[in-house]
């Protein structure tokens, strides 16, 4: 099944939403310098221009300024800024420039006297102007209006701007940054017993159906649980069933097939008609054939796990299982045309296991072998050790098996060849016992031709 991990996924929609309230609030920190940079520089024009308004005197041929050459210093540079420009314009009628730099421009509508006016100009350069229109009246003149014009420099209020905002995002940007790691941490911690259920699944055998412990979950954790517990119960209670089946079935099985082996076997030997006697024949290998398989179901029941564990584990002298399974297959051998020996390169090799099964193993693989490696065959039955395991070999010379089919017959019910009087089984059951003691079968070519039967086991430490 495909998709994304749910650890991604929680980790996405906890921090998404983080990250866009950073946005947002670094926008925000943003706005809001700007506007207190705005009024901290509007104040310090309104205050320059107020200043400069205050020099001017009226008179009776004009107004009269009184500005010495320091205060036009110190209102010529940003102490915000040293970089930035502050320039002014004084003008009286507003329009006929009395002092100051004419390229500023007047202010936008009708100004209110007494009112300042706040505004940003591109020309000179960009610049944040206030405009401040007063009545100027003089003795022995006429009234007439005064405007005060300070503008400074943009840079200075953009860099007051950048400042507070750096002073705001930077701690947000470093709890976000916690709290992202927080969330990470809580997320990993809160998925443990999920990531440990996955463990307990994931290392299990096909046959290992006990339950699942998980120690401290959550109740969603162990409602989960309990669920596979409870399907694997059905799963070990089905199959126990089934295996109760097979197994009653071929022990009520094998009377009547015996009987019926018996039956014909006498049948035979009264018969005289030839024609009765071949459908006779027919009757008792079919018979045969059905108690091998009754046989063989039986040893695959008593294969299972449970029935492993049942039957007890010990210490199995691979030297005499050896030497007694070949000796009692030696006149099977012989009546089938081929030479059964024994080659045991390495004593005293001992394996932990039941001895039932693993002599029913050895046995399969030489039943294997003289069924089909043909009249004339020359089969050895060879016990070594492979570093911490041992191999038992069942070696023939006979035609052998297409590559193709050496990992298939380990299969039920698949047969390397049509000949025979097999019923596929006999394979399957070796390896159902390798796998149950720990180790593995397989079949391997042999030099210059035949096959070799491998039975790989562990060693007893």
């Amino acid at each position: 099944m495909n998709g994304r991990s749910l650890h991604r996924q929680l980790l996405l929609w906890l921090l998404l939403p983080q990250i866009v309230l950073w946005l947002v609030a670094a926008f925000g920190a943003y706005r809001l310098a700007s506007r207190h940079a705005d009024e901290l520089v509007d104040a310090s024009l309104l205050q320059a221009a107020r200043a400069l308004a205050r020099q001017i005197k009226p008179t009776a041929s004009g107004i009269f300024v009184d500005l010495p050459r320091s205060a036009q210093d110190i209102l010529s540079t940003d102490s915000a800024d040293p970089d930035g420009r502050v320039i002014y314009t004084v003008s009286s009628p507003p329009g006929q420039l009395r002092l100051g730099d004419s390229r500023l421009p007047p202010p936008p509508g009708m100004p209110a006297l007494g009112e300042p006016v706040f505004f940003d100009t591109l020309v000179p350069e960009p610049m944040r102007v206030v405009s401040l229109d007063q009545h100027l009246g003089a003795a022995g003149a006429a009234d007439s209006t005064l405007r005060v014009q300070v503008a400074r420099s943009s840079a200075s209020r953009e860099l007051l701007a950048r400042r507070m905002l750096l002073d705001t995002a930077l701690p947000l940007s470093l709890l976000i940054a916690l709290m992202s790691m927080v969330v990470w941490a809580g997320i990993r911690k809160g998925l443990e017993p999920l990531a440990e259920l996955q463990r307990q699944v994931e290392g299990r055998r096909a046959d290992a159906l006990d339950p699942v412990q998980l120690r401290a979950a959550p109740p969603e954790v162990g409602a989960l649980a309990g669920a596979v517990n409870e399907l694997l119960g059905q799963v070990q209670q089905n199959l126990a069933t089934q295996r109760r089946f097979i197994s009653d079935a071929a022990h009520q099985l094998r009377t009547p097939l015996a009987g019926l082996k018996s039956q014909t076997e006498l049948a035979l030997e009264l018969a005289t008609d030839p024609a009765l006697r071949q459908r006779l024949q027919r009757v008792h290998e079919s018979a045969v054939r059905g108690a091998r398989l009754v046989s063989q179901l039986l040893v695959l029941a008593r294969a299972e796990p449970e029935a492993v564990a049942a039957q007890g584990w010990a210490a199995v002298d691979c030297d005499r299982l050896v030497h007694e399974a070949t000796t009692d297959w030696v006149p099977r051998a012989l009546a089938a045309g081929c030479d059964l020996g024994v080659d045991i390169v390495d004593v005293g090799l001992r394996v932990q296991g039941v001895e039932l099964l693993l002599r029913e193993a050895l046995v399969n693989l030489i039943d294997n072998a003289v069924r089909y490696a043909g009249s004339g065959a020359t089969l050895t039955v060879r016990l070594r050790r492979a570093g911490d395991d041992l191999w038992l070999d069942v070696e023939d010379d006979g035609p052998g098996i297409e590559p193709e089919l050496r990992e298939r017959v380990f299969e039920r019910f698949v047969r390397g060849a049509t000949t025979g009087e097999g019923c596929g089984l006999g394979l399957a059951i070796v390896r159902e016992i390798a796998e149950r003691h720990g180790g593995s079968a397989q079949l391997l070519p042999a030099a210059p031709h035949g096959c070799i039967a491998r039975l790989t086991l562990p060693l007893q430490a």
